[in-house]
């Protein structure tokens, strides 16, 4: 993918776009991916990075979700189910089995979540990633070392996916540029424009890095702008009804003593009524999440102290070695866009399942729904929407379609692997500097990440391209000197703009530490 490009596109093309999409998280480049592939010509602007607010922050699990079993949501958790065994299988290299063990403290908790995970493997049917079963306590104690074993009576043992979220989507827009899409990050739109029967006919947007302004014409514009859906909406109908209900959760990470085994934790129940995770995730520990109701959505949300605390406490109930505030390597918050519901007592009870809203004027809005739904919720939102611009009906293709990078063993390129079947091409770099002893991350990668994947800024590569800054904030502050050069020599960047870079994300970083 290279900017410049794309852009260019945008400025020669005189006709009307077949579909514009607004919003590169999940669901706007899934959409991209599918109407591509189907033959659609796809625009799509994000204001910030892909993957900037929501997409890049989530618990990084793949999975049908055990707690809307629980709620008795049963046709999400099929539908989450079956998208997870496609998405493994058209990105193997991303998308990997992990084993999820419920320590159980009381004689009653191993056949009753037992049950529930044998009906949990059931509704997989074909796309089950590996049986459940209950565990002693010597065996509970050897997939979780570290687990507190005051009362251990057992356990059990499920399977589920995890995956890296900011990878996948970088990933997909790729997949979408392959498909004939264009994508374009650091565009905001401003506005809605309208033809002459009132509807929606396009949007005026700023280019933020040259501050140029655009006038976009479509079939039919797409808000899947996620968290700010609503702020959108504002732009054609000013009053327009909220459909979101936005709630904050954040994850802090450990070292990976604290969890140093392949095997997850799940705890089914919280006091906030929330199920809780500790995962292994790129040598690390991730745990999470909360779920905090928020009036003010951001594109950078920061962790409230309440939460650090809660995570703290309930980890402790379950951890030997009780982690404290001087263990928290990064923490960091993402807002999920629920919809709302008018009975609802709790965001935690919100339904994860998504909508589609049309307004009088004719703009589509696509929200809800989560991260393991994106195919599905794509493909339904791009069957609306060709409805709506009146666009010759094809095939949805995107079960079978392969995710860029794939590849069937990509575990052969070590701390490559999450690049897949461009692993190798980063290697032929050979720029093999190591830019942080605690972290594996190279010189490469960086300058891949400028030149192949659309990164723009010094956070772009810290935070989605690698996930340094999410791993460990003390780290990458001091990594964001060495990106700045490399990224400037790439991108044809100044020493001002190597020094402004720096600061910008060093200021930023700083929100990630405790």
């Amino acid at each position: 993918m290279n900017r410049p490009e794309m852009l260019a596109r945008v400025h020669a093309r005189r006709e009307a776009w077949d579909m514009l999409i607004i919003g590169g998280g999940a669901t706007g480049v899934g959409m991209a991916v599918d109407a591509a592939s189907r033959g659609y010509e796809v625009l799509l602007l994000e204001q910030s990075d892909f993957g900037k607010g929501t997409s890049s922050r989530s618990t990084k699990l793949v999975h049908g979700g055990v707690r809307y079993l629980e709620q008795g949501n049963i046709s999400l958790v099929m539908e989450a189910l079956r998208e997870r065994g496609i998405l493994r299988r058209n990105a193997p290299h991303l998308v990997r089995d992990l084993a999820f063990v419920v320590p159980n403290y009381d004689w009653w908790e191993a056949p009753f979540y037992g049950l529930g995970l044998k009906i949990y493997n059931v509704l997989a049917g074909k796309y089950n990633f590996g049986p459940s079963r209950i565990l002693t306590r010597e065996e509970t104690l050897e997939l979780l070392p570290t687990i507190r074993t005051d009362r251990l009576r057992g356990g059990v043992v499920y399977y589920d996916g995890q995956f890296d979220d900011a990878r996948l989507l970088i990933n997909l827009a790729e997949t979408a540029a392959e498909q004939g899409a264009t994508l374009v990050n650091y565009v905001q739109v401003t506005g809605i424009t309208r033809d002459e029967e009132g509807f929606v006919a396009g949007v005026l947007a700023r280019d933020v890095e040259s501050s140029s302004e655009l006038r976009i014409g479509a079939k039919v514009v797409v808000n899947a702008a996620g968290p700010f859906c609503d702020a959108v909406r504002r732009f054609a109908e000013p009053d327009a009804t909220p459909l979101i209900a936005p709630s904050q959760g954040i994850h802090l990470v450990f070292d990976r003593s604290f969890l140093p085994g392949d095997s997850a934790i799940m705890v089914p129940h919280t006091s906030d009524g929330r199920v809780m995770f500790a995962i292994p995730w790129h040598g690390h520990t991730l745990v999470g999440t909360t779920d905090t109701p928020i009036t003010d959505v951001t594109l950078e949300p920061r962790a409230l102290t309440e939460e650090i605390d809660f995570i703290l406490t309930t980890a402790s109930q379950y951890l030997h070695k009780p982690p404290s505030r001087a263990d928290i390597l990064s923490v960091f918050a993402g807002i999920r866009p629920l919809v709302r519901s008018g009975d609802a007592k709790s965001t935690a009870t919100l339904s994860r399942d998504h909508t589609i809203h049309i307004d009088r004027s004719g703009l589509l809005t696509i929200t809800g729904g989560k991260w393991t739904t994106y195919r599905n919720m794509a493909e339904d939102g791009v069957n609306q929407a060709a409805t709506l611009a009146r666009l010759t009906e094809q095939p949805c293709i995107t079960a079978q379609l392969n995710i860029h990078g794939f590849h069937p063993d990509a575990s052969t390129f070590g701390p490559l692997a999450v690049y897949g079947a461009d692993a190798r091409a980063i290697l032929d770099l050979a720029l093999d500097e190591q830019l942080h002893p605690a972290l594996p991350y190279r010189a490469a990668e960086v300058v891949w990440a400028a030149r192949m994947e659309m990164a723009r800024t010094v956070e772009d590569v810290l935070a989605r391209r690698t996930r340094a800054l999410f791993l460990n904030a003390r780290a990458a502050i001091e990594m964001a000197p060495a990106v700045a050069r490399l990224m400037a020599h790439e991108l044809e960047r100044d020493e001002a703009w190597q020094r402004d870079q720096v600061e910008q994300f060093t200021a930023l970083a700083l929100n990630y530490l405790v």
